[in-house]
């Protein structure tokens, strides 16, 4: 097995449970109407269901429609990851992230129509909108291929000095 699929597994075999237990926790816990506050004034434990997409957007569209998206998405991750060189190591957990968020909120979609949402943070100027462990693991794992590419690219794009000769 390669390490690069290692990774990746590990990754599933973390994220995905802990998702869909702490989803399973907050629903059997936390009243939608009764936060918990965990830190006053700043972040809460909530019990809310989006039956629409990413930070509660295209609420009304058909669950099938969120379904395809989510198997086109996993299909062009698992062809990028196909291309990642096998020690690639920060780009292995980057997409055992994603991969990992994207099952977790498209098991609950098929499951239950809806995705469940806990995380809670007021920032002052506005609550952002409620989130899970698998949205976190997607935007985490983005961020780090994110500055994985453009790191690589601003290494190759900074000339290198010719070594001297002795």
């Amino acid at each position: 097995m390669s390490a690069k699929l290692k990774i990746v597994l590990i990754l599933l075999l973390v994220v995905l449970p802990l998702d869909q237990l702490s989803k399973w926790w907050i629903a059997a816990n936390v009243s939608p109407f009764e936060p918990i506050e965990v830190i006053p004034g700043f972040f809460r434990l909530t019990h809310a269901r989006n039956p629409g997409g990413a930070l509660g957007l295209f609420q009304g569209v058909h669950i099938g429609v969120f379904i395809a998206l989510t198997l086109g998405a996993l299909v062009l991750i698992w062809s990028f990851y196909r291309q990642v060189a096998d020690d690639d190591r920060l780009s292995a957990v980057s997409l055992g992230l994603i991969l990992a968020g994207a099952f977790g909120n498209l098991t609950d979609r098929v499951v239950h129509h809806e995705v469940v949402d806990f995380l809670q943070f007021d920032l002052g100027l506005f609550i952002f909108p409620d989130f899970n462990v698998a949205d976190s693991a997607i935007v985490i794992g983005v961020s780090l291929l994110l500055l994985d590419t453009f790191t690589r690219e601003a290494e190759q794009a900074v000339p290198r000095e010719p070594e001297a000769e002795g």
